[in-house]
């Protein structure tokens, strides 16, 4: 009897998506720039990326769909814009980058203070990736109780010019 193996493109893009494994905690988006989708050629990410999702809702950064539906013109223009976030709020008091989030997914930003609430403990305000709109951020806003906040649509620009007055109404 003769066994046959064939890849499955859901494991293959699973792969592609792992990050090696590492006792330190990443501290921005960079340092969790290490999985194939990051590295290898960016049209060959692509074409897989494109394969994987045809078969079914393929899990990938946010640069990744945004690369796929051309609001990006290159892997590089998305890391610019992470890092741009990275170097206003890494710098600031208060901000902490949080890598654990969706799989595929780069995290997001958190500011600790907003955390406690003037009821009570709540959501912090975060700033995340996304590729909803061409600014490539969401500003979502402290929050506590049922529901989930409306994000705002922002881009390194707004948050540049915001910040102070977004720390001063958490």
């Amino acid at each position: 009897m003769t066994v046959h193996v064939e890849a499955m493109l859901s494991l293959e893009w699973s792969d592609a998506l792992e990050v090696p494994n590492t006792p330190d905690l990443a501290g921005s988006p960079a340092e969790v720039r290490r999985s194939w989708v990051d590295q290898a050629d960016e049209q060959q990410v692509l074409t897989t990326y494109r394969a994987a999702n045809a078969a079914g809702n393929a899990p990938g950064p946010w640069w990744l769909r945004a690369l796929d539906r051309g609001k990006l013109r290159s892997r590089a223009e998305g890391h610019a814009v992470e890092d741009a976030v990275t170097e206003l709020l890494a710098a600031r008091p208060g901000w902490v980058f949080v890598p654990w989030v969706d799989y595929g997914e780069i995290g997001y930003w958190e500011y600790v203070p907003s955390e406690s609430g003037v009821y009570g403990p709540a959501t912090p305000t975060t700033v995340q990736f996304t590729d909803s709109h061409r600014g490539f951020i969401h500003l979502v806003p402290a929050h506590r109780g049922a529901g989930r906040p409306q994000p705002i649509d922002f881009t390194v620009d707004d948050l540049r010019a915001q910040i102070e007055d977004i720390e001063l109404i958490a």
